[in-house]
Protein backbone atom coordinates (compact mmCIF):
# COMPACT_ATOMS: atom_id res chain seq x y z
CA UNK A 1 0.00 0.00 0.00
CA UNK A 2 2.63 2.26 0.87
CA UNK A 3 4.17 1.64 -2.80
CA UNK A 4 1.28 2.07 -4.21
CA UNK A 5 0.89 5.38 -2.80
CA UNK A 6 4.44 6.81 -3.44
CA UNK A 7 3.68 5.61 -7.55
CA UNK A 8 0.38 8.00 -7.59
CA UNK A 9 1.87 10.75 -5.28
CA UNK A 10 4.64 10.75 -8.42
CA UNK A 11 1.99 12.32 -10.16
CA UNK A 12 1.46 16.29 -10.76
CA UNK A 13 -0.09 17.84 -8.42
CA UNK A 14 -0.80 14.76 -6.09
CA UNK A 15 0.41 15.00 -3.02
CA UNK A 16 0.37 11.95 0.09
CA UNK A 17 -3.06 12.90 1.23
CA UNK A 18 -4.73 12.56 -1.97
CA UNK A 19 -2.80 9.46 -3.14
CA UNK A 20 -3.43 7.83 -0.38
CA UNK A 21 -7.19 8.79 -0.92
CA UNK A 22 -6.83 7.34 -4.61
CA UNK A 23 -5.45 4.06 -3.07
CA UNK A 24 -8.11 3.58 -0.46
CA UNK A 25 -10.88 4.27 -3.48
CA UNK A 26 -9.41 1.64 -5.52
CA UNK A 27 -9.09 -0.57 -2.55
CA UNK A 28 -13.05 -0.39 -2.74
CA UNK A 29 -13.33 -1.05 -6.18
CA UNK A 30 -13.99 -4.60 -7.58
CA UNK A 31 -10.92 -6.67 -8.85
CA UNK A 32 -11.86 -6.60 -12.37
CA UNK A 33 -12.46 -2.62 -12.57
CA UNK A 34 -8.78 -2.37 -10.81
CA UNK A 35 -7.51 -4.48 -13.71
CA UNK A 36 -9.45 -2.54 -16.12
CA UNK A 37 -7.48 0.78 -15.04
CA UNK A 38 -4.23 -0.68 -14.49
CA UNK A 39 -4.23 -1.99 -18.36
CA UNK A 40 -5.60 1.40 -20.03
CA UNK A 41 -2.50 2.81 -18.40
CA UNK A 42 -0.40 0.30 -19.62
CA UNK A 43 -1.93 0.29 -23.47
CA UNK A 44 -1.52 4.22 -22.69
CA UNK A 45 2.14 4.56 -22.45
CA UNK A 46 2.25 1.37 -25.41
CA UNK A 47 0.36 2.61 -27.92
CA UNK A 48 0.26 6.53 -27.50
CA UNK A 49 3.12 8.32 -28.84
CA UNK A 50 4.11 11.85 -30.28
CA UNK A 51 3.53 13.13 -33.83
CA UNK A 52 6.87 13.08 -35.78
CA UNK A 53 6.37 16.12 -37.81
CA UNK A 54 4.36 18.58 -35.10
CA UNK A 55 5.31 16.69 -31.67
CA UNK A 56 1.59 16.58 -30.41
CA UNK A 57 0.33 12.87 -28.98
CA UNK A 58 -1.57 10.54 -31.49
CA UNK A 59 -1.53 7.18 -32.26
CA UNK A 60 0.27 6.40 -35.81
CA UNK A 61 3.51 8.36 -36.57
CA UNK A 62 0.89 11.29 -38.38
CA UNK A 63 -1.44 13.03 -36.01
CA UNK A 64 -4.94 13.38 -37.77
CA UNK A 65 -4.04 17.61 -37.77
CA UNK A 66 -0.90 16.61 -39.55
CA UNK A 67 -2.51 14.37 -42.07
CA UNK A 68 -5.59 16.26 -43.04
CA UNK A 69 -5.09 17.59 -46.38
CA UNK A 70 -7.91 20.23 -45.68
CA UNK A 71 -5.88 22.14 -43.14
CA UNK A 72 -4.00 25.29 -44.34
CA UNK A 73 -0.14 24.11 -44.32
CA UNK A 74 0.83 27.91 -45.24
CA UNK A 75 -0.32 28.74 -41.41
CA UNK A 76 1.51 27.27 -38.65
CA UNK A 77 0.96 28.11 -34.56
CA UNK A 78 3.45 27.41 -32.31
CA UNK A 79 2.30 26.02 -29.04
CA UNK A 80 3.61 25.53 -25.48
CA UNK A 81 2.14 22.02 -25.10
CA UNK A 82 -0.98 19.48 -26.19
CA UNK A 83 -3.26 20.71 -23.86
CA UNK A 84 -3.22 24.49 -25.97
CA UNK A 85 -3.54 22.38 -28.99
CA UNK A 86 -6.59 21.10 -27.42
CA UNK A 87 -7.68 24.24 -26.40
CA UNK A 88 -7.61 26.17 -29.68
CA UNK A 89 -9.10 23.52 -31.77
CA UNK A 90 -11.93 23.64 -29.05
CA UNK A 91 -12.69 27.25 -30.23
CA UNK A 92 -13.15 25.87 -34.23
CA UNK A 93 -11.61 29.04 -35.04
CA UNK A 94 -8.01 27.85 -36.57
CA UNK A 95 -7.82 25.72 -39.94
CA UNK A 96 -3.65 25.82 -39.77
CA UNK A 97 -0.83 23.35 -38.41
CA UNK A 98 0.54 23.05 -35.20
CA UNK A 99 4.09 22.78 -33.43
CA UNK A 100 4.28 21.87 -29.96
CA UNK A 101 7.85 23.03 -28.79
CA UNK A 102 7.47 21.00 -25.33
CA UNK A 103 7.86 23.82 -22.80
CA UNK A 104 8.98 27.28 -22.86
CA UNK A 105 12.70 28.79 -22.21
CA UNK A 106 12.90 28.99 -18.65
CA UNK A 107 16.29 29.47 -16.93
CA UNK A 108 15.14 29.58 -13.29
CA UNK A 109 13.56 25.72 -14.39
CA UNK A 110 16.58 24.87 -15.98
CA UNK A 111 14.85 24.90 -19.76
CA UNK A 112 16.58 26.45 -22.28
CA UNK A 113 16.82 26.34 -25.59
CA UNK A 114 18.29 22.69 -26.45
CA UNK A 115 14.88 21.50 -24.11
CA UNK A 116 12.72 22.18 -26.68
CA UNK A 117 11.52 21.43 -30.34
CA UNK A 118 13.17 24.56 -32.22
CA UNK A 119 15.55 22.70 -34.92
CA UNK A 120 12.02 20.84 -35.70
CA UNK A 121 10.48 23.93 -36.08
CA UNK A 122 13.06 25.60 -38.01
CA UNK A 123 13.37 22.74 -40.76
CA UNK A 124 9.63 22.53 -40.66
CA UNK A 125 9.24 26.24 -41.89
CA UNK A 126 11.37 25.73 -45.00
CA UNK A 127 10.32 22.26 -46.08
CA UNK A 128 6.48 23.50 -45.67
CA UNK A 129 6.85 26.87 -47.22
CA UNK A 130 4.84 28.68 -44.23
CA UNK A 131 3.56 31.72 -45.07
CA UNK A 132 2.73 32.61 -41.57
CA UNK A 133 3.77 31.57 -38.08
CA UNK A 134 1.11 32.33 -35.37
CA UNK A 135 3.16 32.35 -31.53
CA UNK A 136 0.30 31.21 -29.77
CA UNK A 137 2.25 30.83 -26.23
CA UNK A 138 0.87 32.07 -22.68
CA UNK A 139 1.70 35.83 -22.04
CA UNK A 140 3.98 34.99 -19.37
CA UNK A 141 7.64 36.75 -19.12
CA UNK A 142 9.27 33.36 -19.78
CA UNK A 143 5.97 32.91 -22.71
CA UNK A 144 7.01 36.51 -24.13
CA UNK A 145 11.08 35.45 -23.52
CA UNK A 146 10.32 32.17 -25.77
CA UNK A 147 8.57 34.38 -28.39
CA UNK A 148 11.36 37.01 -28.71
CA UNK A 149 14.13 34.04 -28.99
CA UNK A 150 12.48 32.34 -31.95
CA UNK A 151 11.50 35.62 -33.95
CA UNK A 152 15.49 36.18 -34.02
CA UNK A 153 16.04 32.83 -34.68
CA UNK A 154 13.40 32.93 -37.62
CA UNK A 155 14.48 36.17 -39.24
CA UNK A 156 17.72 35.73 -38.92
CA UNK A 157 17.40 31.78 -40.96
CA UNK A 158 14.50 32.98 -43.37
CA UNK A 159 14.97 37.06 -43.71
CA UNK A 160 12.56 39.21 -42.23
CA UNK A 161 9.85 39.92 -43.46
CA UNK A 162 10.15 36.52 -45.66
CA UNK A 163 7.55 35.16 -43.48
CA UNK A 164 4.45 36.94 -41.49
CA UNK A 165 5.27 36.24 -37.74
CA UNK A 166 1.71 37.06 -35.44
CA UNK A 167 1.56 36.65 -31.92
CA UNK A 168 -2.10 36.31 -30.66
CA UNK A 169 -3.89 38.90 -29.87
CA UNK A 170 -4.05 40.13 -25.91
CA UNK A 171 -7.42 39.33 -25.38
CA UNK A 172 -5.82 36.66 -23.41
CA UNK A 173 -4.76 38.76 -20.49
CA UNK A 174 -0.80 39.18 -19.37
CA UNK A 175 0.07 36.13 -17.03
CA UNK A 176 -2.61 33.41 -18.02
CA UNK A 177 -2.05 30.32 -18.86
CA UNK A 178 -3.84 29.34 -22.04
CA UNK A 179 -5.61 26.30 -20.87
CA UNK A 180 -7.73 28.35 -18.52
CA UNK A 181 -9.03 30.65 -20.67
CA UNK A 182 -13.03 30.59 -21.78
CA UNK A 183 -13.44 29.16 -25.69
CA UNK A 184 -14.62 32.68 -26.48
CA UNK A 185 -11.53 34.90 -25.58
CA UNK A 186 -9.01 32.35 -27.05
CA UNK A 187 -10.87 32.09 -30.33
CA UNK A 188 -10.88 36.14 -30.92
CA UNK A 189 -7.34 36.06 -29.53
CA UNK A 190 -6.60 34.01 -32.75
CA UNK A 191 -8.86 35.56 -35.34
CA UNK A 192 -7.53 39.17 -34.55
CA UNK A 193 -3.58 37.68 -33.96
CA UNK A 194 -1.19 40.89 -34.17
CA UNK A 195 2.58 41.38 -36.27
CA UNK A 196 4.78 40.35 -33.70
CA UNK A 197 6.95 43.66 -34.51
CA UNK A 198 4.51 45.87 -34.16
CA UNK A 199 4.64 45.17 -30.35
CA UNK A 200 7.75 46.47 -30.55
CA UNK A 201 8.52 49.82 -28.35
CA UNK A 202 9.16 52.48 -31.54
Amino acid sequence: MEEAVREFSRLPGIGNRSALRMVLHLLKENEQDVERFGETIKRLRREIRYCRQCHTICENELCSICSDSRRDSSLLCVVEDVRDVIAIENTAQYKGLYHVLGGIISPIEGIGPADLKIDSLLDRLGKQEAKEVIMALSTTMEGDTTVFYLYKKITQQYGEGTIRFTTIARGIAVGDELEFADEATLGRSIVNRTLYESTFAK
